[in-house]
């Protein structure tokens, strides 16, 4: 990014009030105690940090009909099938489910649609996967609250369904014998942000609550599900969960154990491959190191290499499977680039100065690309973007759309499938992400409509980005302890990183690996090591710079190191 316009330029407001009492309650450096108070914390029930304080899984709607069904398919063997999801969520859900479930006693395999071939969700065409596996029982994971047709084919043949996922409900629910998903009307768990790997480890809890209370498992038999929790903060994290208290804590109960070393084998093969120390591991190394690598394989081929590497036991064959996730990751970043490039060259052709929104469709396109377009233009262009490509059926084209605060997505889709009823096969997804299916003639009228919408809900102000910094920084305060203080919390969606402002003089610039720029900087007699990555111009000799900060280890040795995100002239 280049230099930025002081009226984009905002520090994250915050009440004074609140930072005394995170001080001297929760032991928190000042500092560190605004930082929370600007995202919202207000006290002691935002800042859990004991398993026993999550929201018990007692107040998630339809948990007792899911665990009850699950318990009797247990006792009696009946063949449970897990149907998942193509994404790292409906990975790690996965996972998670055919640990549990094995742990106590089931039987228990899976199947996951192809994303290239199958679409999403529970379809006829899965059930009827499901069915070649012996299926009695069905669990969908992170997906199903809008499988209407599929539950009702499953329900002809006979096929129990329990759905737990997290995605937005529609007008009608499935017909399944249990539904859990804290989004659903009249559930009150009061954590609305679960990712779909977060709603199946409160279903497994409960499944342990129900096997207890028959008596097939006691105290000192019961499995600690605990040590699942590496799955749940990955899963979380890759999902861009929001991470309100609940999902904090989850996904820093998980990190810590990552720490502790106590994680899948394919968790640790994944850190192996891409070069992270599981000791130090961070949130941001889930959501960008390990969650492309899984997403990788729905991307690019099938998903089915993802679990098989979150499932298996053997530490070889969990190495041999990240390394295949890994190269479906190179192959993922190669097509994203091309697709990229092909995007600015057809925007260039278009005048969108005076939209609000971008649609974008190319019949060349990666299936299982074009959402990470989508987001890439979206930072770029700060617009609600969609992106598609050709569908396996000829007659619809398949699109991922990515979205800016204060335009909803999803309730711009069902706004718009009402208004054009021939327009939109299905849709689904969240506030900031949605996948929809429209047919292929109408993609013209859908740019229309798309924009309709955005005009509704958005203004011109919406569409100006603002840069939100936490705090001006002296000198004393740039230190290796706030780095390491800060690399031991949880950041992540909805809770960003902190980013920071200083004044500095620049005392040396050079390139390194072709467009990233090596900074020395100095703020009054302390000098201090930066990294600018993506910029390569000049930069001026005296500046101000929003940064992160960060613990650079290298060969041992802990450095203080800034990462540059943006530069303004004093």
């Amino acid at each position: 990014m280049s230099a930025i316009h002081f009226s984009q330029l905002k520090q994250r407001p915050f009440d004074a009030s609140r930072i005394e009492s995170l001080t001297t309650q929760h032991r928190l450096s000042p500092l560190i105690a605004q930082l929370y108070a600007q995202r919202g914390v207000k006290g002691q029930e935002e800042l859990i940090d004991s398993l026993k304080d999550l929201p018990h899984w007692s107040l998630l709607k339809g948990i007792n009909e899911a665990s009850q069904s699950l318990v009797n398919a247990i006792k009696q063997q009946q063949q449970i099938i897990i149907v998942a999801d193509y994404d790292a969520d409906g990975a790690t859900a996965c996972a998670v489910a055919i640990r549990a479930l094995r742990s106590f006693g089931a039987k228990v395999d899976y199947v996951v649609p192809n994303r290239l071939t199958m679409g999403y969700g529970l379809t006829p065409e899965v059930v009827d996967l499901a069915r070649e596996k012996n299926a009695d029982v069905l669990i969908t994971v992170d997906n199903g609250i809008a499988s209407l047709s599929g539950v009702d084919y499953a329900n002809q043949l006979g096929l129990a369904v329990i759905i737990t996922d997290h995605h937005l409900p529609g007008d009608t629910l499935p017909n399944a014998v249990a539904i859990v998903n804290p989004n659903q009307p009249l559930c009150t768990f009061p954590s609305k942000a679960l990712a779909g790997v977060g709603v199946i480890f409160y279903v497994m809890l409960a499944v342990r609550h129900e096997l207890k209370v028959s008596g097939l498992i006691n105290d000192q038999s019961q499995p600690n599900l605990a040590q699942l929790l590496d799955l749940v903060a990955l899963g979380s994290v890759a999902d861009l969960a929001p991470l309100d208290s609940t999902n904090r804590l989850l996904i820093h109960e998980g990190l810590k154990r990552i720490r502790q070393g106590s994680m899948q084998p394919g968790i640790r093969a994944l850190l192996q491959i891409a070069g992270k120390n599981p000791q130090r591991v961070q949130s941001s190394d889930l959501g960008f190191a390990l969650g492309p690598r899984v997403n990788a394989a729905g991307r690019m081929d099938d998903m089915t290499i993802g679990i098989e590497c979150l499932i298996t036991q053997r530490p070889d064959y969990a190495l041999l499977l990240a390394e295949q996730l890994n190269n479906f990751n190179q192959d993922r970043k190669q097509v994203e680039e091309e697709m990229q490039q092909t995007a600015f060259d057809q925007l260039e052709l278009m005048d969108i100065a005076d939209q609000y929104t971008i649609a974008l469709y190319n019949n060349e396109w990666h299936p299982g690309v074009v959402g990470l377009v989508a987001s890439r233009l979206k930072e770029k262009y700060h617009r609600p973007v969609f992106a598609f490509a050709n569908n396996t059926e000829e007659h619809t084209i398949r699109g991922s759309g990515r979205s800016i605060s204060g335009f909803h997505l999803r309730d711009a889709l069902d706004i718009i499938s009402k208004r054009y009823p021939s327009m939109i096969e299905r849709f689904g997804g969240h506030a900031a992400a949605a996948g929809v299916s429209i047919y292929k003639d109408q993609f013209s009228e859908f740019c229309i409509a798309f924009e309709e919408s955005a005009r509704l809900m958005l203004n011109e102000d919406s569409l100006t980005q603002t840069v939100f910094y936490d705090a001006e920084l002296r000198a004393e305060q740039i230190t290796l302890a706030l780095a390491q203080d800060c690399e031991e919390k949880v950041w992540g969606q909805g809770f960003p990183p902190p980013l920071f402002l200083g004044e500095f003089d620049l005392l040396e610039q050079r390139l390194v690996g072709e467009k990233h720029s090596k900074l020395v900087l100095s703020m009054g007699n302390v000098r201090y090591q930066g990294i600018y990555f993506n910029y390569s111009d000049p930069l001026p000799s005296h500046l101000k710079l929003l940064f992160r900060i960060s613990n650079n280890e290298w060969n041992g040795r802990s450095q203080l190191q800034l990462e540059i995100s943006h530069w303004c002239h004093v």
